[in-house]
């Protein structure tokens, strides 16, 4: 019989299984979106307008979410956040199973899911790390990292097959039912040891509350810089120009589809070695490991044959997986736990605001430069961006605290109190 560690107390288990059956579903109805989109005779650009609907409402609402959960107890919002999402998804499967979706009741649907999105989000992070005691945070997260990322390979493997089998409705209809399931257990979760909030000076108070604390710390604000443009120019080299360099000369989709398969999987053996690897600069080990997401990029402008370019994205995977350990685990020991979610909202925010506008452009700038000149220029941004994010003395100096010291207004964690994405990728 497998036990769980002694560190991995019951809001743990509860939090690391809501976020593996959330993640089974929302990895297959990705799929599904896109080919139910398909089957009413939409068009490419129909199902990026049916993807922009579910962003949109992301971006717009990230910051109001990281207010409300640092006003109001964190599990609920997470609850009544998997609740919208449950909603909009057996809708979206009932209009699919129905007959003939319109367009815009696809789109609406896609804005609510993205709208749950924008509140559970900033709800979610630190709550796994919350869970466990200081000096396991790290181990935590990893192993939390490891079952997501299995979800999510899974879930995409899975969804895909269904999808085939038995048609796109089915499977919306299956993530809704794992929505439902992933809100009942964090219903369960156990707060009794978390301090009831004080009430604040209100929304906009708190929301510069929370940009005063990214403000004032140089090696926070400087990642969110870096990150909002890697992640927007790392999304379109994987987004618009890898299937474009896969169809041209890789042989198609199934190379492409190995490369990625390659990075899931070493996002899953990252997660495993940051079970056992506790760097003490963590920041700055996290910040080296993203050198080597400027890679791919350079593979895809040579462009490499599918073996080294799937060895790339394997490494890109640990690398990736590293950073996200290190930057969660440092953002739990560094910031107040009552303004958490707002420090939080703004990370996601700037993640994930110029990735629309990265993307939508990747077509234009391939037309005035070429593709290869822009998939270089894609990699010497990253190494750019994160030799000048190196020169931050507080992203150097930053250390891993030998023993459990609870940040300034921020309660010691407790084994049985109160997710993270993903920096990329979350529910």
């Amino acid at each position: 019989m497998v036990r769980a560690p002694a560190w991995a107390g019951r809001n743990y288990l509860l939090l690391t299984g809501a976020t593996v059956i959330a993640n089974l579903g929302s990895s297959g109805a990705l799929i599904a979106t896109a080919f139910a989109v398909l089957a009413t005779g939409g068009s490419a650009t129909d199902v990026g307008l049916v993807a922009a609907a579910r962003t949109l409402p992301l971006l717009c609402f990230l910051l109001i979410g990281g207010a409300v959960a640092d006003r109001l107890p964190r599990h609920r919002v997470m609850v009544a956040a998997n609740a919208l999402s449950c909603v909009s998804q057996g809708l979206f499967a009932l209009l699919v199973l129905a007959g003939e979706p319109q367009m815009w009741q696809m789109a609406l649907l896609a804005a609510l899911g993205g709208t749950g999105q924008a509140f559970f989000a900033p709800a979610s992070e630190g709550m796994v790390l919350a869970s466990v005691s200081g000096d396991q945070a790290g181990r935590a997260f990893a192993v939390f990292r490891m079952g997501m990322n299995g979800a999510n390979i899974g879930g995409a493997a899975l969804g895909g097959a269904l999808v085939a089998a038995v048609g796109p409705g089915w499977v919306l209809a299956i993530d809704s039912a794992a929505f439902a399931l992933a809100a009942a257990l964090r219903a369960f979760l156990d707060v009794s040891g978390v301090p009831v909030r004080k009430p604040g000076g209100g929304v906009l108070h708190d929301l510069r509350d929370g940009w005063r604390e990214v403000a004032s710390r140089p090696w926070l604000w400087a990642v969110v810089v870096q990150f909002s443009i890697v992640n927007a120019v790392i999304s379109a080299a994987e987004a618009v120009y890898g299937p474009l360099v896969a169809e041209q000369h890789l042989g198609g989709p199934g190379p492409w589809g190995l490369a990625l398969a390659g990075f899931g999987v070493g996002t899953a053996g990252g997660a495993l070695l940051m079970t056992r690897f506790r760097p003490r600069r963590m920041l700055l080990t996290g910040a080296l490991c993203v050198f080597p997401l400027a890679l791919p990029s350079a593979a895809l402008a040579v462009p490499l044959p599918t073996a080294g370019l799937t060895v790339i994205m394997f490494g890109t995977g640990i690398a990736i997986e590293v950073f996200a350990v290190t930057w969660m685990t440092a953002l739990h020991q560094e910031i107040p736990e009552e303004k958490f979610s707002r420090v939080s909202s703004y990370d996601w925010l700037g993640s994930l605001a110029m990735v629309p506008l990265a993307t939508a452009l990747a077509g234009p700038v391939q037309d005035r430069i070429g593709r290869t000149a822009a998939l270089w220029g894609c990699s010497a941004l990253i190494v750019l961006l994160t030799a000048a994010v190196l020169c931050v003395p507080d992203l150097r100096r930053l250390t891993r605290r030998t023993t459990t010291e609870p940040t300034a207004g921020a309660p010691a964690a407790r084994p049985a109190e109160a997710t993270a994405a993903d920096t990329a990728g979350a529910e």
